[in-house]
Parts: structure tokens; sequence; C-alpha cells
């Protein structure tokens, strides 16, 4: 049955044969029962995410959208790959237990993982906690970020799950070509940035697993306790420069006000409501990670708006194209000039 407030039934546009999936899992997955009941998850804007329920046991599965693709997005594949050899690690993940290929089984390639239990909480000033929650959480977030990043990826089977120098050029290169294929309207300030961004690449290059969309929604909370459980969606995960993730974490500390459904901290009062600054939660990290300090760090906050302008073009292409994932589509579509514009600001005062 659908949780409420968390899925929903499967929309329209993303119904597949549920007859041929039970008999698949029946077939290759040990602990499935059946009879299956599917639900889809609310939340998730690339792969839809889908709650397959056999008698008491709960699992997920993560699938392509239908319909055309942009080259390269929507790598199940990958997902896959990262969960199952991140399980060997100290980051939490769910357990991953099967990836299929077969497109003629639901229509596109899936992969299925085990259903955790818990809180995602999307809004960053964690609304209904008090400040001890709070801080404890971001706390949290913040050392399952440093954990990720010293995790050592060519011991846990991951040397080649992409090039271990060059990422910030490939992904200039890489989302600049996205965002050309998904452009609908001219964006001044995305034409800017993109070009200012090709010419400002910082020498200093390193190289982590990068998971690409890292923030609280992508998190699963503990159902009780102030801490992180579970990381999702890894769609986005590379071999990657680290401080791109932590930018992309940091990015409610730099939205202004009227900004605020995306999660600005303009005008709150951190200290009141236990969230750290945001040179507290680098030093946090710096601790954590043996840093002196973060080299660059405006370079990649405007790094990280021009990734958010251009997935959100994205977003809201298959929106027109009446394949997006996520009902709110097109409104988080429609962000691809606010960021644009913010990322553009930053760079100008470099």
């Amino acid at each position: 049955m659908p949780i409420e407030g968390v899925t929903t039934p499967v929309r329209e546009n993303h119904r597949f044969d549920e007859q041929s999936l039970e008999r698949y899992l029946a077939g290759h997955l040990p602990e499935f029962r059946g009879p299956l009941v599917v639900s889809q998850f609310l939340s998730g804007q690339s792969n839809p995410t889908f709650l397959l329920e056999s008698g008491d046991r709960r699992f997920v599965m993560r699938k392509k959208p239908p319909g055309t693709l942009l080259q390269s997005a929507h790598q199940v594949e990958r997902e896959f790959r990262i969960i199952k050899a991140l399980e060997k690690t100290n980051v939490p993940v769910p357990r991953a237990h099967l990836l299929c290929e077969d497109t003629g089984v639901i229509g596109t390639a899936f992969f299925v993982m085990d259903y955790v239990p818990g809180r995602i909480v999307a809004e960053p000033i964690l609304p209904g906690m008090n400040r001890e929650q709070r801080a404890a959480i971001y706390d949290s977030m913040n050392e399952t970020l440093a954990r990720l990043h010293q995790v050592d990826f060519r011991a846990v089977g991951l040397g080649d799950y992409g090039r271990p120098e060059g990422y910030v050029a490939r992904q200039v290169a890489r989302w600049t070509k996205q965002y050309k294929a998904a452009e609908m309207e001219p964006i001044p300030a995305m034409d800017h940035l993109m070009e200012w961004l090709a010419n400002h690449i910082p020498a200093q290059d390193e190289t982590a697993i990068a998971h690409g969309d890292f923030r609280l929604g992508n998190l699963i909370l503990h159902p009780t306790e102030p801490r992180v459980v579970a990381v999702l969606d890894w769609e986005l995960s590379t071999l990657g420069h680290p401080v791109a993730d932590l930018a992309w974490n940091c990015l409610s500390y730099h939205y202004p006000a009227e900004v605020a459904d995306a999660g600005s901290f303009a005008g709150r009062d951190l200290k009141e409501l236990g969230i750290p600054t945001e040179e507290e939660y680098l030093a946090a990290y710096c601790g954590r990670t043996g840093r002196a300090k973060i080299e660059n760090w405006n370079f990649f906050v405007a790094f990280a708006f021009f990734r958010g302008a251009a997935i959100a073009q994205g977003i809201a292409m298959r929106a027109k194209m009446g394949n997006a994932a996520g009902p709110d589509a097109a409104e988080r579509g429609r962000r691809a000039g606010i960021s644009a514009q913010l990322g553009w600001e930053i760079a100008r005062k470099l």
C-alpha cells in the first residue's frame, strides 16, 4: 500500500508491466515471495523510484524513465555498481540486490535494493526539530560526506569508475553539452557562466568518489535519532573533485531570501536554529579530512550553481516531453535561470 505523503499509485506516464516484474523477481530475488504491490515515490526528479512490497518485505526499485533520454543520463547501472562497492565501507548505503539490464522485463533497465526505514527531510532548516537535533544532523551529514571522500576508490573496485584527473574541466564540458541539448530559450547568464568556467579551471586537482548530488533530500535519517543511516541517488556519482561535492552541499548558504523554496538560509538565525555557519561546516569537514583550508571555494560554488542550472534545464525538458520523474518537474525546471544568474554573479566577483 502507498505510504501516506511518501508514495503514490504509479503515475500514468511511468506505468509498466507489474506482472512481468513480479515473475522476474520471483526467479531472481530469493527474498521475494509475492504477490507484488507497487507504488511510486513522490521524490526523485531523474530516475523514477518505486516501493515494492512483498508480504512483510519492502524493496526499492530505481529504473530509467521512459522515452528518449539525454546521452549519458539516467545510468542506473552505475548507481547499482557504486552502491554495491560502498557496502564494504563505512559509508551508509542500502543493500543492493540485483541489476536487470534486460529491457524486455519492464521496458527499461532497473535495479532493486533494500528499503531503509527512516525520514527524508529535504528542507535544509529541518522544520519541526530542535536546536540539538539540527546540530547533530548537520554534523552527521558532514561526517558522512567526509567518509565518502576518504574511501580508497581503487581498493573497493572503483578505480575505473571515472577518470582520476581533470574532473572539473570534463564536468564543465559535459554539463554545457547537456544544457545546450535541453535549452528551450536563451539564458544570457548561463552563456556567460559556461564561458567563464571553461577559462578559469583551478590548476590544483584532487580525486575522490564524488556523489554529485549530496544534500539532505538524498539522505535517510534514522527514524528517531538525529543521524544519517543511508545515502541515496547515486546517479551523478563518479571519480571527481571532493570540493565540488562540498560546494553543492553548501548551496543553501548562497541562495538569496527570495529563493526560499530552494532552501535559502538568508535572513535565518542559524545559531538559534542550531545549524552551523558555512565557516563552521567547512572547518568541520577540513578537520575530518585533514585539510588546512579549502582552496578556490567561490569558484566551486559558482560551478555548483552552473551544474544546478544545467540539471534544472534537463528537468524542464523532460517535463515538456512528458517523461519527468517528479510531479513538480516543470516548476523545478524554471530554476535554471535563477541558478545561472547566481553562479554568474559569483563568477563576476572573482
